[in-house]
């Protein structure tokens, strides 16, 4: 190119890339066809006139992200850098963060937002500083009912000030001694009126549990003869009190009837379940869960995500078909 060319290219290029004009604008101002602007611009993206930089914060990896997506069909997939201090840890605290900023975007005025049980979900719900208006419920009872106020229920409470609106907590375990105690909670009139809302969510956020002491709530909250018999039917992965083999087909269903939870069903509903998950010792029960067909988006870290991409095994089928691997 020579000078004339040189600096026509450039003015070109700033008046498309800077200033937003069209090429049909371009070429009238410039006395040309539209064809020539496309080739001129073209030429100057060749000859290092112009660089196209696409930047994201140093925390999100966008290439690690849309490869995640695009392997499990998913709607959405955030991963973010795992913090060095956090490599061997589940959940990296700034999951929950980045996990907020998501929920702000997906949910609108109207949703009914639904949370179950989880740290990450109760750091994500402290780190809200938007959410528009919406109903906010309690998909689980707590891990610890003496823990309530600084667990799901506080988040719960905490998502509905930020949102302006109602809250609908659980005050129940997760997980009681048997079906009749369980089934005798759901009828009380607090627990049934939140439970009434399971069917109207539209926007639920989820956390994911390998089967192993520290990294599911529901392993620990059982005793040990209980853990040995669901590890012997091929437990995973865990979620919400749902347990999944590694090919994300559910097992030990019995567990669920002693259980303060959303039905897998109605999670399979909802249009839009948001997962937090990360650490490499996540990482097979990620996998597990996001096989289930129950979860459409996920925020993870790049120590679970590198597994995850570059696992090998049968390719799984896209998240947004919400297929259940038991079939119909």
């Amino acid at each position: 190119m020579g000078p004339g060319e040189m600096v026509q290219a450039a003015a070109m290029a700033r008046r498309f890339y800077l200033e937003g004009k069209s090429k049909i604008q371009i070429a009238e101002e410039f006395g040309v066809s539209r064809f020539k602007v496309a080739r001129v611009l073209e030429t100057a993206l060749e000859r290092d006139l112009v660089r196209i930089e696409i930047r994201v914060p140093a925390e999100l990896d966008a290439e690690r992200s849309d490869a995640l997506r695009a392997r499990y069909g998913l709607r959405h997939a955030v991963v973010v850098e795992t913090p060095p201090e956090q490599s061997d840890a589940p959940d990296p605290e700034n999951l929950g963060k980045v996990a907020a900023d998501l929920l702000g975007e997906l949910v609108t005025e109207g949703d009914v937002l639904g949370l179950a049980w989880g740290r990450s979900i109760i750091t994500m719900a402290n780190a809200l500083d938007r959410l528009p208006p919406c109903t906010v419920v309690q998909l689980t009872g707590v891990y610890d009912v003496g823990t309530a106020e600084r667990g799901s229920v506080e988040a719960v409470r905490t998502a509905a000030a930020v949102s302006g609106g109602e809250a609908h907590p659980l005050y129940a375990p997760m997980v009681l001694p048997d079906p009749a105690t369980a089934a005798t909670l759901r009828a009380q009139s607090g627990i049934a009126a939140a439970m009434g809302y399971f069917d109207k969510v539209t926007v639920a956020v989820v956390s994911i549990g390998s089967w192993a002491a520290g990294i599911s709530t529901v392993h620990d909250a059982l005793t040990d003869a209980e853990r040995a018999h669901y590890a012997g039917l091929g437990v995973a992965a865990e979620m919400s009190s749902h347990l999944f083999d590694a090919a994300g087909r559910r097992v030990g269903r019995d567990l669920g009837e002693r259980c303060i939870t959303i039905e897998a069903d109605r999670l399979r509903r909802i249009p839009e379940v948001l997962a937090i998950a990360g650490g490499l010792r996540k990482a097979a029960a990620i996998d597990a869960v996001l096989r289930s067909g129950l979860v459409t988006s996920l925020v993870t870290d790049t120590a679970a995500a590198d597994h995850l991409l570059y696992s090998t095994g049968a390719a799984p089928r896209p998240a947004l078909d919400r297929a259940d691997p038991d079939g119909p």
